[in-house]
């Protein structure tokens, strides 16, 4: 349970103080340079979890991680579906949260109009086509590197941070077309008190990001070295 507890305080971590960059910072307004502070933030958030959290339950944050973390036969499969409960609540509970704040705002705040920094994409600009396949890759290699640097036996201390800026790196390439959730339960959270295309986009975010971490643990199980 205390597994379960960590991943649900992380995971609102990453949602609150994430999308707060974009609900409260305004930098989605300034893109392209945005997308480098909203990178940060989630990346950072990241970093400082995995060093507060990770500890106790090993600060996936996200089920996309937790599938590769499985498929790479470092977790048994009974943790799975409490880690991702857990990661689905603390999600709901941080937009929750982000949202009543924002509605202190002078005049209210409406979520559905001025966003909560949920992740779609453009239909008249890409394919669902190109978002899949840039979410199940992207996050294929995100999910790689935590498993990489997280390696039993290998004793990297500063996993955490390397963890954070690749994910804040992947932001700068991947916001502008699919939004760089790498996380259903990143976009799930937004998405519920957002609706909209929040919600009628939000299987792609779902599927695409949670193939793309079971592919990088089978390959990272596969190429593994052998005892």
């Amino acid at each position: 349970m205390r597994k379960y507890i960590a991943e649900a305080i992380g995971t609102f971590a990453l949602i609150f103080f994430g999308c707060s960059s974009i609900v409260f910072g305004g930098y989605a307004g300034d893109f392209p340079l945005g997308i480098l502070p909203i990178g940060l933030a989630f990346g950072l958030t990241v970093t400082a979890m995995a060093y507060l959290v990770g500890p106790v339950s090993g600060a996936h944050l996200n089920p996309a991680v937790t599938l590769g973390v499985w498929a790479a036969g470092r977790m048994p499969a009974s943790e799975v579906p409490g880690y991702i409960i857990a990661q689905v609540v603390g999600a709901l509970v941080g937009a929750a949260v982000l949202l009543l704040i924002a509605m202190g705002m002078t005049g209210g705040y409406d979520a559905g109009t001025l966003g909560l920094g949920q992740t779609s994409y453009d239909a008249a600009n890409w394919s669902v086509f190109s978002v899949i396949a840039i979410e199940l890759i992207a996050t294929l290699g995100f999910v790689a590197v935590i498993l990489a640097v997280t390696t039993p036996g290998r004793n990297i201390g500063h996993a955490g941070l390397i963890i954070g800026l690749t994910l804040a790196i992947l932001h700068l390439m991947f916001v502008p077309v699919s939004g760089n959730s790498l996380n259903p339960a990143r976009s799930l959270g937004p998405a519920v008190f957002v609706g909209g295309d929040a919600i009628g986009q939000l299987w792609v975010y779902l599927l695409a990001p949670s193939l793309g971490g079971l592919m990088a643990g089978w390959l990272t199980k596969s190429f593994a070295p052998r005892a």
